[in-house]
């Protein structure tokens, strides 16, 4: 379903998304630091409250996104940093059309989130002091995460580990939350955070890879892994053979034993990539 709406509506898809949405908290920044010193409440005609925009203020449905996450200047010049490389890795992996579709689609859940929360509790609640943009961001790091699980990365500078364990720490974290909240019935925090991090479930759903169940595909590799099987000829000199080869960057199991080689079912052709280069490579047809 969604090769097909890229077909059709993948030329209006948003390149460099994430430094709009970057663009957007800096924004928010500004407006955080100017009603502090001038007391003027700048960010509360903003927020996402589904009461106001029901009344005309239909303005809140997008600006809410310029709604910064919570901390100091330090921790927002990390952000940036992080989120930076990280949106832009995923683009360049996915394609401009995915990566739109998956944030916005986080934006829409929120949203569709914030009016189930003010249907349940009225208008005596204002929703959009619990509602930022942090569990979308959120969303983008455990994206990054599936993609890429074996990256390291230096938790607080120092510290070396894999993507995928940290992803797991953080799902554990945001499961404790949502538990939390349920068991004293804050109900309105509860389901921004689901409603934010939905489009995670469903998009990685919806994109699991199933061509390695086509009939031709198995046949495929079936084929390559019989011609691969029988153990290659040595040099002369008695060094051995390198059975992986990236396509991209020609390291192999020999040079770099800590990658990993996989074959790519979407290009023509028996076409191994390395670890590093197999999401992010271009297709050949």
């Amino acid at each position: 379903m969604i090769d097909k709406l890229e077909k059709k509506f993948g030329r209006y898809a948003i390149h460099n998304l994430i430094i709009y949405i970057l663009g957007a908290y800096a924004i928010g920044y500004l407006l955080y630091f100017g009603q502090t010193f001038t007391g003027v409440p700048f960010l509360s005609y903003l927020t996402l409250e589904p009461y106001y925009i029901l009344h005309g203020q239909v303005w809140r449905l997008f600006t809410w996104v310029v709604m910064p996450p919570q901390g100091s200047i330090i921790w927002a010049a990390f952000m940036f940093l992080l989120y930076y490389s990280l949106g832009t890795t995923l683009e360049n992996a996915w394609g401009a059309f995915r990566f739109n579709l998956y944030m916005f689609g986080g934006m829409l859940f929120t949203i569709i989130g914030a009016f189930i929360v003010y249907a349940i509790y009225g208008p005596t609640l204002y929703i959009g002091s619990v509602i930022s943009t942090y569990y979308i961001n959120l969303s983008i790091f455990l994206a990054f995460s599936v993609c890429f699980p074996d990256m390291q990365v230096l938790l607080y500078f120092i510290i070396p580990i894999k993507m995928k364990w940290m992803s797991i720490f953080y799902m554990v974290i945001i499961g404790y939350q949502i538990i939390s909240y349920l068991r004293v019935g804050a109900l309105y925090a509860a389901v921004p955070i689901i409603a934010s991090l939905l489009n995670f479930l469903i998009f990685f759903l919806m994109t699991r890879n199933m061509s390695r169940f086509n009939p031709k595909e198995v046949h495929r590799r079936a084929e390559f892994r019989r011609a691969a099987t029988p153990p290659r000829a040595q040099y002369r000199d008695g060094s051995p053979i390198a059975r992986h080869k990236c396509a991209v960057c020609g390291r192999t199991e020999l040079s770099n034993p800590e990658l990993e080689f996989r074959f790519c079912s979407k290009c023509n052709g028996n076409y191994e990539y390395c670890s590093d280069h197999l999401f992010t490579h271009t297709h050949i047809h």
